[in-house]
Order: C-alpha cells, then sequence, then structure tokens
C-alpha cells in the first residue's frame, strides 16, 4: 500500500502540471495609473484643465476576469485640483464596471460612477495595452465621464490616462 502512494503522488502531481503553466479564470489584476481631464462641457459653460486650474486623479482598482472575453472591475478613484496657489482633493469617484476584450489590447470598460461630491453617472473608457512584459503591462485610456445631480448641470468630459496594470 505504501508503495502505491508513492506511485499516485507523483502521476497525479504530472497530470496536474498543465494546469498551473496555462491562464486560469477567474483572473484578478490590479492597477494604478494617472488621469488627466481634458475638457468638461455643459450647457452652461466648457473648462479646461492645464488653463486656469489643474486637475488630476489617481485610478487605483482591481480587474476579475471571468474569462479572457468578460470581467469585473472596481475602481477609485481621489482627484486632486490645484488652483491660485492651493490644492485640496476635491473628490473621490467609486467606479464599479463591466470589461470587455475587444481584442489586439483594447479593452471597452462601462463604469456606474459615484462621486463623493454627490454627483452620479457613467463612464464608457476605452484601453490599450501599449506595453506588455511577464511582470506587467503599461496602458493608455480615454474616459468620457457623463455626471448628473447635486444641483449642478450636466456634463460631459474627456480625458486621457495612462498606468500600470500587474
Amino acid at each position: 500500500m505504501n508503495s502505491l502512494k508513492h506511485f499516485i503522488i507523483p502521476v497525479l502531481f504530472l497530470l496536474s502540471a498543465p494546469i498551473f503553466a496555462q491562464t486560469t479564470y477567474p483572473k484578478i489584476t490590479g492597477y494604478f495609473g494617472i488621469l488627466h481631464p481634458i475638457m468638461t462641457v455643459s450647457n452652461e459653460q466648457t473648462t479646461l484643465n492645464f488653463r486656469d486650474y489643474y486637475a488630476i486623479g489617481f485610478p487605483t482598482g482591481i480587474n476579475i476576469w471571468k474569462s479572457s472575453k468578460i470581467g469585473f472591475s472596481f475602481e477609485i478613484v481621489p482627484n486632486i485640483k490645484a488652483e491660485d496657489g492651493h490644492d485640496k482633493v476635491t473628490n473621490i469617484l467609486f467606479h464599479p464596471g463591466v470589461l470587455v476584450a475587444l481584442g489586439n489590447g483594447y479593452t471597452f470598460a462601462g463604469r456606474a460612477a459615484f462621486e463623493s461630491s454627490g454627483r452620479y453617472g457613467v463612464t464608457p473608457v476605452i484601453n490599450k495595452t501599449v506595453l506588455k512584459s511577464d511582470n506587467c503591462s503599461y496602458f493608455v485610456a480615454v474616459p468620457f465621464p457623463v455626471r448628473f445631480g447635486n444641483d449642478h448641470p450636466a456634463t460631459f468630459t474627456v480625458g486621457f490616462q495612462f498606468g500600470i496594470a500587474f
């Protein structure tokens, strides 16, 4: 019986080796980025970042890929604004969403948006992996936030984001 155990354990190990060599799902990845809102438009005004103020966000999140085609993402984005010699955290964004792999390194993220400022909305994002290694990948993204609420007019923003996923 003891010799049978010595035979079965190595055989089971060898049979399971290919399982560890492939990507298994769910697959969990994390990321960190830097977001620059470029322009925000409402029915009252158009504002440009870098002109009268500087705003920046730091998207940090976790992606859970159910398969190679679809996943779930949860992101938190603290936003900082510098204006007239003062800077402060102006908002924290809670940003859950669905990920859809489009092929050739492109991903679509459809996100719900809940801001600590009282605003809410959606953020469609197009993401492109530009450099991939064994340990991490670098990406660029273009988010299109649409926001409502808190007694402000609806807004549409275009931004630019770059970051690292691991």
